[in-house]
């Protein structure tokens, strides 16, 4: 009889994730039928209790807001990737009881980025200044040779994000969300911001855009996916972003690899349009 594997998506609120849809798929597909994967709505405070509460049947773990950070402390080892930017979004637990730290949003929007033919850029523009847009950052010292402007609303985000970039051997400008239409000219365009934020900047998608990644999943289209689409730009959705990570996060729990990334993207779909 096979050993019960436990994998779960923690996070605060939790409800909407698609994590346990694109992980069950996996396993579905790898015929791991003696894994499951769950999901816990899990805040910053009842974090420590819940992983010292995990037994031997816990292979993995996945972090969403608020916990990215948080955990951090809670771990034995951090990856390098991760630890660039401040934040794990990955666990992975160890026969011998350790807990192992990474992020795969990074590797993952090279993945997804890779997947529509754009393995470098000579310039890029990020729009917003959070938490994804430092693993953007990130992503962008891996396959950007130029500069990367970031359209930010308020000074502070502006130091966070020249900051980041230091850290990250990126060069970066800053510039004032007043002047966001002009990110859209950029060969590469990633658009970090909640949904709606851009809908004011569809009027300026340029005759001849380059490539957008609009991290949002849902709703989708994003107002500016569409009329990117429309005017023949490549978009690079949020979805792909949470499949090909999934992807990288299936792989490390199970030791299965390659992932069915197929699979995992299709499952994703049908749910989203499900909703």
């Amino acid at each position: 009889m096979s050993t019960i594997r436990r994998a779960a998506v923690l996070g605060s609120p939790i409800a909407h994730s698609l994590s346990p849809v694109l992980h069950r798929a996996a396993y579905a597909e790898l015929g791991l039928a003696h894994w499951s994967y769950d999901r816990f709505d899990v805040d910053e405070a009842g974090l420590p209790g819940f992983i010292e509460g995990l037994d031997a049947s816990w292979a993995g773990l996945s972090l969403t807001m608020p916990l990215k950070r948080a955990i951090i402390p809670l771990l034995d080892s951090v990856s390098g990737t991760a630890s660039s930017v401040e934040a794990v979004n990955t666990v992975v637990l160890t026969e011998d009881g350790r807990r192992v730290g990474d992020n795969t949003d990074i590797p993952g929007m090279i993945a997804a980025l890779r997947e529509r033919g754009v393995e470098k850029t000579d310039s890029a523009a990020v729009l917003g200044a959070g938490a994804t847009a430092s693993s953007a950052l990130a992503a962008l010292s891996e396959i950007c040779t130029g500069r990367v402007t970031a359209y930010v609303r308020s000074r502070e985000r502006g130091d966070e994000m020249r900051g980041w970039g230091e850290r990250l051997g990126v060069d970066v400008r800053i510039a004032d969300w007043a002047d966001a239409e002009q990110a859209l000219r950029a060969p590469l365009v990633i658009a970090t911001t909640p949904a709606g934020t851009t809908d004011a900047l569809t009027g300026a998608v340029p005759t001849v855009p380059g490539t957008l990644f609009d991290v949002l999943y849902e709703p989708w289209p994003t107002g500016l996916a569409a009329a990117w689409s429309a005017r023949g730009g490549a978009v690079v959705g949020g979805l792909d972003l949470l499949v090909h990570q999934a992807v990288l996060q299936v792989e490390q729990m199970t030791g299965c690899s390659p992932a069915p990334l197929a699979a995992m993207r299709q499952a994703g779909e049908a749910a989203l349009a499900a909703r």
